[in-house]
């Protein structure tokens, strides 16, 4: 019947059973993160079930939410507003993914709502309504005699068949087609009925694994899941994902919250790429993501790569995972010849051939034979930019604050003119007296990350080969086998068969003095992904790397031995208190923000605040200027240290202060 123009609405009636429905609201502020009770209208009592989307009245706005429970009764004792719509019958956020978005949100000190964002894709009504065809029946488990080079490799896969729970961290060896060796592994699971998740770092590497297991089990086993994806496509495979259809997903960093049934085996390719590191807040990773759903599903945990993070080493030497590596006569066999160049200035001043192209002459040398054998050869250059740090005058030792060892740089000229001391880019402290702890020198030296290495200047030296170049805006896949010069920065470097002939890494020093944490680790993980590769050394294949050839990274490299640099380097941060041995968080924002939220911040026992000091550049937003503070604690305090910044970013949501702060618990970029 029509309504009048007086016409009252029917009186709301609430649902029979369960009457209350306790629902996720997406709303961002820390001071509002908890579930929040409505009323369940009996029109849709039959469609409000735990996990679906709905819609509800908040601060007076309509705003999206997801239903966690029914509930009898309400512990609130005002007026309960009503559940307005069920946006989708679909309950999305099933049980599964409400406990792992709730532990992460607890690790990041972050709230439900940021993380159900990233956890469960926006909908998109056509794809949900489409057919989903039945689960194909599981493959063949394929042979994988590759995995045998490795101690503990084929152990590693028959537990994974065999449903039993096994941690890896897999040094892969130099010329390993790694994309069939995740194939092997994700297929050993599907096989015997369970799910796997590969999650690798970029769109390229998503595109080999993808293609890889294609070729081991089928096309119809494997989906893909990237942002690069439209809407409608993304959500249509996150959907054949959770309806159980396909059995193994291949992705980036968005993958790792995959909702794949009855998981067998997670893995991680790479976890010392940044890419790894969500870029929106709470920030997760996706090592320690998926670190997390092997702990809480008994699916198998695979950590590879070409090095050893200190995190990955950590696993390790706690006993938590198994290392898979190979013998040392089979990695000798598999590795080119490494050759470390020191890059002294006046060494290379002498040298007619670096004064040509910036080149010493065994480079060239390397260079001429590998083209002269038909074979291409690679040249990485890392990317241009400038951070004024410093180092010790005489042997190149970082220069480091005697108060918490973070870096030291020269802050700048004072307004009369005169300059300032070198301080800590960490804690903020002068250090006007600096002594080099490795040879006692007072003497302290800039060091300029300026402009890379052009591909025009090397094409003086070469008129006769090809110059290509891959980086930035225009990556290449891969290159054809033929001579030709690769010019590429570190991360963009394309295939080739039967491999390069040999690899110039250029600039090492600028690698390795960049003012952050992971400054040699970051330098060792992108030579390791060039030099692996070039050619055997039985084969021709040479790699030059331009670095002093004492430094620990340089001689993991000259050794290829990057497990014993990731020892190293834990054993270096446990020493200093940096992560992963302790829990870092960083806070910036504009100096009154800051300062606020450090008033009403209850560190644990172990807590200690380093800083603020000035980050030295603007906002984005208002080009105001920022300062950051350091907070640490023991790592057994971690999830501590993360409720308590949760509680100081509630307190000032509460006071409804309007300067923004970033919380980031262990950032990749401490500086």
């Amino acid at each position: 019947m029509a309504s009048g123009t007086g016409a009252k609405a029917a009186p709301k009636v609430a649902a029979a059973s369960l009457p209350i429905a306790r629902v996720a609201v997406d709303v961002s502020p820390p001071h509002l993160d908890r579930p929040f009770d409505y009323l369940v209208p009996e029109r849709l009592a039959e469609q409000a079930v735990p996990g679906v989307r709905v819609r509800v009245r908040f601060n007076g706005k309509l705003t999206d939410g997801f239903l966690l429970e029914r509930r009898a009764e309400s512990d609130f004792t005002g007026r309960l507003a009503w559940l307005e719509r069920v946006v989708s019958s679909e309950p999305v956020l099933c049980p599964e993914l409400l406990d792992l978005s709730r532990s992460v949100a607890a690790r990041y000190g972050g709230t439900l709502s940021d993380v159900l964002r990233l956890v469960i894709p926006p909908r998109h009504a056509r794809a949900e309504k489409r057919a989903t065809a039945a689960s194909a029946e599981p493959p063949t488990r394929p042979p994988s005699k590759a995995w045998a080079r490795y101690r503990h490799g084929g152990a590693l896969l028959d537990a994974v068949h065999e449903e039993r729970v096994a941690r890896a961290v897999w040094q892969a060896l130099p010329g390993e087609q790694w994309p069939h060796r995740l194939a092997e592994a994700a297929a050993a699971a599907a096989s015997a009925g369970r799910g796997a998740l590969l999650v690798v770092p970029d769109h390229r590497d998503v595109q080999r694994v993808q293609s890889a297991c294609a070729e081991v089990m089928g096309e119809e086993h494997v989906v893909a899941l990237s942002a690069d994806l439209g809407p409608e496509e993304r959500y249509r495979r996150w959907l054949a994902v959770f309806r159980g259809t396909v059995r193994v997903v291949v992705g980036t960093r968005a993958a790792m919250f995959a909702p794949v049934r009855d998981l067998g085996l997670v893995a991680v390719w790479d976890d010392g790429d940044e890419l790894h590191s969500y870029p929106v807040a709470p920030y997760p990773h996706a090592r320690d993501v998926l670190t997390h759903r092997a702990h809480a599903t008994g699916a198998s945990l695979l950590v590879g790569g070409f090095v050893r993070t200190a995190e990955a080493a950590l696993l390790v030497e706690s006993g938590w995972a198994q290392e898979v590596v190979a013998a040392r006569e089979t990695v000798r066999a598999a590795a080119p010849r490494v050759t470390a160049i020191g890059e002294d200035d006046v060494q290379l001043a002498r040298d007619p051939a670096a004064r040509a192209a910036r080149l010493p002459s065994v480079a060239f040398e390397a260079a001429r034979a590998a083209l002269g054998a038909g074979a291409p050869v690679l040249v990485q250059v890392p990317r241009r930019g400038y951070v004024p740090a410093l180092a010790c005058g005489d042997c190149r030792e970082r220069a480091r604050c005697r108060r918490c060892s973070g870096p030291l740089a020269l802050p700048g000229a004072t307004s009369e003119g005169g300059a300032q001391p070198a301080a800590c880019r960490w804690c903020g402290a002068a250090e006007a007296g600096f002594r080099c702890p490795s040879c006692g020198s007072r003497r302290l030296r800039a060091i300029t990350i300026g402009a890379a290495r052009t591909a025009e200047e090397l094409g003086r030296s070469f008129r006769q080969v090809p110059v290509r170049t891959s980086g930035g805006g225009d990556v290449l896949a891969s290159v054809p086998s033929g001579p030709s010069l690769v010019v590429s920065t570190p991360g963009a470097e394309p295939t080739v068969d039967g491999g390069y002939g040999a690899a110039l890494l250029l600039d090492g020093r600028t690698l390795l003095a960049r003012p952050e944490l992971r400054a040699a680790e970051e330098a060792l993980r992108l030579w390791f992904a060039a030099a692996s590769m070039v050619r055997p050394a039985q084969d021709g294949g040479r790699v030059v790397v331009m670095a002093d050839s004492s430094l620990q990274p340089v001689q993991a490299l000259v050794r290829w031995d990057p497990a014993w640099f990731g020892a190293m380097e834990l054993a270096g941060r446990e020493e200093l208190g940096f992560p992963p041995a302790k829990r870092v968080a960083a806070v910036d924002g504009a100096p009154d923000a800051v300062d606020g939220f450090l008033d009403v911040l209850r560190l644990p026992e172990t807590g200690e605040v380093l800083g603020p000091v000035p980050l030295g550049e603007g906002d984005d937003e208002d080009g105001s200027e920022r300062e950051r503070a350091l907070i640490r604690s023991d790592r057994v305090e971690g999830r501590a240290l993360a409720a308590a910044l949760h509680e100081a970013a509630a307190v000032r949501g509460t006071r409804k202060e309007t300067e923004r702060v970033r919380v980031r618990v262990d950032p990749l970029d401490m500086v």
